[in-house]
């Protein structure tokens, strides 16, 4: 069971759509204390239903049926501007630009549980359970090629596959699984391949990610 710690935002406003997708982050500041007052900060006009620190703890920002406002121009699956119908999470890590770091086992167990109780509320798909970088890959990269994927769509939480398929439009593959490739081409599958391939981070097309593509187009369809 999640004990959360109360951290009020004043930075949300009302749904116009129901939840359909769960949006990771990191939270890319020195420390959770800074990312929580600025979550928190009238100003900043930036904020996410919850931060998971590195020590399990699990503040509450903003409430599930308001929408907070965490992913910015965004796009998965023919849906732009995903604030409307996603509930975010933000956790702590310092991120590419303060000194990333892997994520603490006692962190993702709280990421772990409190999407699980996050999936039991709303009718979340797997292949909706997505990274920052899947839905704004020119912008993002959280939470980034050391987030452990594998074991959350393990414990139920998104999905994963290390299988190849048969490669065939690459481009397609990427757009089923929700990418927008209208974006710029490296950007997108760089995106993919943080989430799906993150020891192989070249921002190109190789006989491996068209494979990988593929199987995972696979999997999201099935």
């Amino acid at each position: 069971m999640i004990t959360l710690i109360r951290e009020a935002s004043p930075n949300w406003d009302e749904r116009r759509e129901p939840v359909s997708c769960l949006v990771l982050h990191y939270t890319g500041m020195p420390t959770a204390r800074a990312a929580i007052e600025l979550l928190k900060s009238p100003g900043a006009k930036v904020s996410a239903h919850y931060v998971v620190d590195e020590d399990g703890a699990v503040f509450s920002l903003v409430p599930e049926e308001k929408r907070a406002w965490h992913a910015g121009v965004s796009y998965w699956r023919g849906r732009r501007m995903l604030n409307d119908a996603s509930i975010g999470v933000e956790i702590v890590n310092p991120g590419h630009e303060w000194g990333y770091r892997p994520f603490p086992p006692a962190q993702m167990r709280a990421v772990l549980a409190l999407s699980q109780d996050i999936l039991a509320r709303h009718a979340i798909a797997a292949r909706d359970v997505v990274a920052h970088s899947d839905i704004a890959p020119d912008r993002k990269q959280d939470p980034g090629e050391l987030f452990d994927w594998p074991w959350l769509a393990a414990e139920g939480v998104g999905i994963w596959t290390e299988a190849a398929a048969a490669p065939g439009d690459w481009r397609a593959d990427l757009a089923a699984i929700g990418y927008d490739t209208a974006l710029p081409e490296p950007d997108v599958i760089r995106a993919f391949q943080r989430h799906f391939l993150p020891r192989h981070l070249t921002g190109a097309i190789d006989p491996l990610t068209a494979a990988r593509a593929a199987a995972v187009r696979r999997r999201a369809e099935s």
